[in-house]
């Protein structure tokens, strides 16, 4: 290999090796994570990842000098959200590889997710089918801002830390499926088991808006 060829080589694979330094970082990961789900504040992300908002800053510049987020100031707050599209498949595609071939992601799922048989959850061609009868309420138990980014078209937004005080509110007479961030968020465990405490009938969704975009379904922004 000649000069010139080495140097481009080395160039070339230099670049892409940006990406992989970006993401070895599990609070990088998890933001990237958070971002699918919508545009954050900085603030609300730091919340959510459990980390000072100076570290959660120092993590999300990183990210953005590799160019998968971008930023917006407004008034004294910085938002962020994922570059595009791209970013939210390559996330997906990254978690899907380690759950084949890292034996440690499903042992650390299981020990926390062992749950009962009746709360194992419903994947998206079922919840399709069920929401064009239209015999189903689908709930997103995210936080409303996330919700306002990106939701499943007439799902009905009541965050977790509310559900309890605005039952009253879900229809009795059909089925609650729940659904959140994704396989690996709780919020939707603890509604569905919530609701069953009180009477409902609730199932779990197994995905979130992240897979449900990716599978070409529809997805709706805003207020309901």
């Amino acid at each position: 290999m000649s000069n010139q060829s080495r140097m481009f080589k080395d160039q070339l694979y230099e670049q892409f090796a940006r990406i992989g330094k970006a993401l070895a970082s599990p609070k990088r990961l998890e933001l990237l994570d958070l971002l699918a789900q919508g545009e954050r504040r900085v603030e609300s992300l730091a919340n959510e990842a459990s980390t000072s908002l100076a570290n959660c800053s120092q993590h999300l510049q990183v990210l953005r000098e590799a160019r998968l987020v971008e930023a917006r100031k407004e008034g004294l707050y910085v938002f962020y959200r994922l570059a595009d599209e791209a970013v939210s498949g390559f996330w997906l595609a990254l978690r899907s590889l380690a759950e084949r071939r890292l034996a440690d992601v499903e042992r650390v799922v299981r020990d926390y997710f062992e749950a009962p048989e009746e709360l194992e959850p419903v994947g998206h061609d079922e919840l399709l089918g069920r929401v064009r009868h239209s015999s189903v309420t689908v709930l997103d138990v995210r936080p409303v801002e996330e919700y306002r980014a990106g939701h499943i078209p007439g799902a009905v937004s009541v965050p977790l830390e509310e559900l309890e005080r605005r039952l009253s509110e879900l229809p009795r007479d059909q089925e609650v499926i729940a659904y959140c961030r994704g396989p690996y968020c709780v919020f939707a465990v603890h509604a569905v088991e919530l609701l069953r405490k009180r009477g409902f009938t609730a199932y779990r969704f197994e995905e979130g808006i992240p897979e449900w975009r990716l599978a070409g379904l529809p997805v709706a922004v805003g207020e309901e």
